[in-house]
Parts: C-alpha cells; structure tokens; sequence
C-alpha cells in the first residue's frame, strides 16, 4: 500500500478523512453509466436545472422523494429521460402533471421521505425508457449486499456535478448497525435503511433517485451526511415496501378518480 493510501486507511477507522482521501472525477467510489444502461432514471429539474433524481415505475408515473419539490411554486418542474447526459438533445422531457407527497411526510425528521409525479401522457417504451419494478415483498436486505445507485449528483467533494449519469455499487448497512450511537443513534425506522461507506455514497443531487438491489428498486435516496462518504453516516434511504398500498392505491385513484387526487406542495 502507497503511504497516501495509507494514510487514508488509518485516517478512516477514525472517521476523519481529509478530502485528498475520496475518488477523483467520479461519484465516490463509482463511474460513468454505461451508454442508456439505465433506462429507468430520471433527472427531476426545475426550470431546465438538474435538482434529484427520480425512478420511472411505470409509463406515466415517476417515484421520487418529497424534499425534492422546489420551495418556489414558479418553478417549473420537469421529468428528463432517454438519456445519460443532461445535455443530450435527443432527450425526453415531460412537465409533470400532477405532484403527490406521501401524506405523513416530515420535513424535519425526512420521515415518509416519498413523491408520486405524474406525467402527462404515457411514454412510449424502448431500450433507452423502461419502468423498473419496485419492491413488494417484506425483504430484508442482508448486510453487505452491493446495490446500485445512480443520479447526476456530485462526483466530487468540491461540489462539482456531471452532465452524464454516474453509479456506484454501495454496501448495505444493517439497521441495527445504523442505529448505533456512533452512527445515527436511533434514528432509523423501519421504514428506513443504509447504504455506503467512506469510498461509496450517494451526494447531493442524488435524492430521489433508486437504490437498485437484485434488479428491484428497494429504497430511494433520502438523507445522509453533510459531507458524503462520511463513514459514520453513511446515505439513508426510504423503503418501498412498506408504502406499497399507499403507491398502488394512488396511482388507482388518478387512473380512475372518484375524487380529486390530493396534489401538495410542502
């Protein structure tokens, strides 16, 4: 082992890693996605600018998180998809519809951490957009199963953020791990669970978009530290499963609705 590289070795056991000890030019850890490999994402922007990700789960609907809508309503939010780079002329781009919050969403607390986007129309399907399936079975995924990740948040420490999608595989951390003292002291709920390390995370930018295990989107970026591959907090991601009947039973309701489907701005 190089002496930088173990320096950073010995300065991780001790969560305190100098910014010389993260990946360069990549989303810690990851790398660039290969050409529409990922036909499922989806970069959320308001007014033409990349602000979460998002997941396609089926033609006409995006998941997503809630404190990923825009604190202004003159914004103007809209879905990108069909492409890897931001800039791509050939992309899709949808204004959405209809934005619905999980009803019980906490702000503070990133509890219930869920946004349904309706899309105006359903898209047509190809190799380049394609929903992904998302988790309807009580499965808890064993410590240290690499998921995947993606989203065009930063790659860097320094606040840089690509135009082409990037991904890395994180390690799943168990709850009760998460829950230590040293890590989230308790903060994890059910509904919750943790992926990463001080090489592999999530980052800013990346919020909403699916935490992909054994080809089922399992969570979706909520939460993590200030600073991303931060050891000892590792990203926090909202579970599906359970907010499966909440999911199933809204998109049902807009399809067919008795009543206007609640719309909420938070």
């Amino acid at each position: 082992m190089t002496e930088p590289k173990l320096l950073c070795a010995l300065l991780a056991l001790l969560s305190v890693l100098p910014s010389e000890c993260f990946p360069r030019g990549r989303i810690l850890g990851g790398s660039q996605s290969k050409l529409y490999s990922r036909p499922y994402m989806v970069s959320l922007q308001a007014n033409g600018s990349h602000i979460c990700g998002g997941v396609l789960i089926a033609q006409d609907w995006v998941l997503s998180a809630a404190h990923c809508i825009p604190d202004s309503a003159n914004k103007t939010l809209q879905a990108v998809l069909g492409a890897n780079a931001l800039s791509d002329p050939k992309r899709l781009v949808y204004t959405i519809d209809m934005q619905i919050v999980h009803p019980q969403y906490n702000r503070t607390t990133r509890q219930h951490d869920l946004l349904l986007l309706k899309l105006p129309e359903k898209i047509p399907l190809s190799e380049l957009v394609r929903p992904l399936p998302y988790q309807k079975e009580d499965v808890v995924i064993k410590e240290k199963t690499l998921c995947l990740v993606a989203g065009w948040g930063k790659i860097k420490r320094t606040g840089k953020k690509p135009d082409s999608l990037n991904e890395v595989w994180v390690p799943v951390i168990s709850s009760q791990t998460c829950n230590r003292r040293d890590y989230y002291h308790g903060e994890i709920t059910d509904n919750m669970m943790c992926a990463g390390d001080n090489r592999r995370d999530s980052c800013e930018g990346d919020s909403g978009g699916p935490l992909v295990c054994d080809g089922v989107v399992e969570a979706i970026v909520s939460t993590g530290s200030n600073v991303c591959g931060n050891l000892r907090r590792p990203g926090v991601y909202t579970r599906i499963y359970p907010y499966v009947d909440w999911i199933d039973q809204t998109m049902r309701d807009v399809a067919a609705p008795s009543t206007p489907a609640p719309t909420v701005k938070v």
